[in-house]
């Protein structure tokens, strides 16, 4: 047993370039007890690569309920364990959260070892706005659910992110090309660090066209980002609070009071509130 005993590591590994596993990673790969992998033959592959010689224990979607309470007896018995996914960060997307969580409420030790990841990766080439943005995960499998998605996300101002497969990922854009304005920027990646990396930066309309055009962007892994909505020319921004304010200030008040009024509890700009004062009241 390692001097690592009762923790639990969870464990970033590359999402394509080998080179990209921190020397630490290796480290802890190599000196804990056991490592619980989503697909063990996988990551044989990343262990033998850096010569690593370690007991694998498969926990994946279909069985981490069952996997995670071994693991979990495991840990108590004060064996040192490093959660790992196939690629980059586990629990983004991958599975390992109920063992996390068995772990936490036991009062065990739960370690992150950081490193690869697709989404901040994408993220952090993007060229868009990434101080406030919102991860998805997968999208919903069928046509009519994926719309009914994008439809409730087709005016929120902040950028938001998805991943998807090969297999959708052109069902997925053409899709969103149904929803959304054509003209909304987006970016897909494709294959980050591996030899094939693509990165994309378009309006959805010419992204929807390079995909249909060229069988190659249909390949590999992909993470979706998509531009915020734009408010329209003349239109007042406001906070979620602060239009729930005005919509209850409208009911009693004249849109000028209930903007003035809004401007002094809040503090936010008059000539704004009463813009989107005058919005609420035509849409009621």
């Amino acid at each position: 047993m390692s001097t690592n005993s009762g923790k639990l590591y969870v464990v970033a590994t590359p999402i394509g370039n080998l080179a990209d596993f921190s020397a630490r990673g290796i480290a802890v790969l190599t000196q804990v007890d056991l490592i619980a992998a989503e697909d063990t033959r996988h990551v044989r592959m990343l262990l033998s690569h850096y010569g690593i010689s370690n007991k694998l224990f498969s926990l994946h979607q279909y069985n981490e309920q069952k996997a995670s309470a071994a693991l979990l007896e495991k840990l108590r018995q004060g064996l040192s364990i490093a959660l790992v996914s196939d690629a980059g960060t586990p629990l983004l997307s991958d599975p390992g959260m109920p063992l996390v969580k068995m772990a936490r409420e036991a009062g065990i030790e739960v370690s992150p070892v950081p490193g690869a990841c697709a989404l901040i990766a994408a993220l952090s080439v993007a060229g868009l706005p990434v101080s406030r943005f919102l991860f998805e995960g997968f999208l919903p499998r069928t046509g009519a659910a994926r719309r009914a998605f994008f439809q409730e996300r087709q005016d929120w101002r902040l950028t938001w992110v998805f991943y998807e497969s090969s297999h959708r990922i052109l069902a997925a854009i053409e899709d969103l090309a149904e929803v959304l304005p054509v003209q909304r920027g987006i970016v897909i990646a494709r294959e980050l660090t591996k030899v094939h990396e693509t990165i994309v930066k378009d309006s959805l309309e010419n992204v929807l066209t390079l995909l249909r055009q060229d069988e190659n962007m249909r390949r590999g892994e992909f993470v979706v980002i998509v531009s915020a909505a734009q408010p329209e020319k003349n239109e007042a921004v406001i906070s979620a609070e602060q239009k729930k304010l005005l919509t209850i200030l409208l009911r009693e008040c004249s849109t000028r009071t209930a903007a003035a009024l809004a401007a002094e509890i809040t503090g936010a700009r008059k000539k704004d509130l009463y813009q989107a004062a005058l919005a609420l009241r035509k849409d009621r």
